[in-house]
């Protein structure tokens, strides 16, 4: 396999919604963490910690969600809020348009609330990803820089997979059922549980891996100046 560079690294990876069943090799695993240790964190706190599931692992917490998610919004218990409460303007336009796209691209219609539904459910199978990256987790005393340490470390495991050829899906959507997380896998009590991240190959063939998510053009989102 030809060396990608980090532009092709950054230009194709996406967030996958359905995996191949292929097995992730652990040694690929390790070498991706092993670099990724080298992300930026503020006084160099490091402060994310997770666990990897496959197998056995992971099938019991599929098994956990799935016999919990009939409950509805009963059975949330979230940590943190995923969303703003308020979202608006172009922020809530990028989110309902990629979720319209989405959908689109699998041919559910805005009335088809079931289709909709079992399509969310998904994501509590990791989309049949073989490897979950679960309970990415820290310390509840650390704030918002901590969390955005986090975030440049996730950012530098996707890019890492993509040089070895795979893929993967960040889901804060398990954050809604950490009580059924905590129960299958050890996260600290003084730890906030932040999200998964499902890895693996994609597939190519399903149009959910291959619909357009368009990006901002750069003078919304960026002002030089003294240029």
């Amino acid at each position: 396999m030809s060396q990608m560079s980090v532009s092709e690294a950054v230009v194709s990876r996406r967030s996958v919604r359905q995996f191949l069943p292929d097995a992730v090799p652990r040694d690929v695993l390790v070498r991706v963490l092993e670099k990724a240790q080298r992300a930026p964190s503020g006084g160099n706190v490091q402060p994310w910690n997770a666990h990897v599931l496959t197998g056995d692992p992971l099938a019991r917490l599929v098994e956990s969600v799935a016999q919990v998610i009939p409950e509805g919004r009963a059975a949330h218990s979230t940590e943190y809020e995923i969303y703003p409460a308020v979202l608006d303007g172009a922020y809530e336009a990028r989110r309902f348009g990629v979720g319209e796209a989405m959908y689109a691209a699998l041919g559910i219609g805005r009335e088809d609330k079931r289709g909709r539904l079992l399509q969310f459910m998904q994501n509590f199978r990791a989309f049949d990803a073989p490897v979950l990256l679960l309970l990415v987790h820290t310390p509840r005393y650390m704030g918002p820089p901590q969390w955005s340490d986090m975030g440049m470390w996730l950012q530098t495991v996707m890019l890492l997979l993509r040089e070895e050829g795979l893929d993967s899906c960040a889901q804060e959507a398990w954050a809604v059922y950490q009580k059924q997380v905590r129960d299958c896998v050890a996260i600290p009590d003084d730890h906030v549980f932040f999200c998964g991240l499902a890895i693996g190959r994609r597939d190519p063939e399903v149009p959910v891996n291959s619909f357009d998510v368009p990006r901002a053009p750069l003078d919304e989102a960026i002002t030089f100046e003294g240029f």
